[in-house]
């Protein structure tokens, strides 16, 4: 589980970077442009869901806390909700640079907001929806 933990980093990882480091670069929008560039942490997730699904999904339809604590309390269980927190993360991150970019955000404001997406993902969702009414909308809602 170490290994499928640290790798997983390596599927998310060049999407933050191009975000954060380059987000006007025309390979980051190519990089972005499909919301398939998510699928392969999703993948991951499954593949390592789909062996325990028996276990998982009574636990989860209804949720107690020593049940959830239990299921994240291994090492299999802490990497599946990882492989959960970094697909969601790279959704939102990915939804909040368009919208930024889609409304004009500036790349100094972006970056934090979404270094924020990443680390600690709903703060940087909700500073990022607290800002969206300061920027102008270009090319629609998003």
């Amino acid at each position: 589980m170490s290994a499928v933990f640290s790798a997983m980093a390596l599927l998310v990882m060049p999407l933050w970077l191009a975000t954060i480091a380059a987000p006007r670069a025309r390979w980051t929008a190519r990089l972005l442009g499909s919301p398939w560039v998510l699928a392969p942490i999703a993948l991951v997730y499954a593949a390592l869901v789909l062996p325990d699904v028996a276990t998982i999904l009574p636990a989860v339809m209804r949720p107690e806390l020593p049940d959830i604590a239990a299921l994240l309390g291994t090492e299999r269980g802490a990497t599946i909700a990882w492989a959960h927190f970094l697909a969601f993360d790279a959704f939102v991150g990915r939804w909040a640079w368009q919208d930024g970019r889609a409304r004009e955000m500036s790349p100094w404001l972006a970056g934090p907001v979404l270094f924020l997406v990443l680390m600690l993902g709903p703060i940087g969702f909700v500073l990022h929806l607290a800002l969206r009414p300061r920027m102008r909308a270009r090319g629609g809602e998003h």
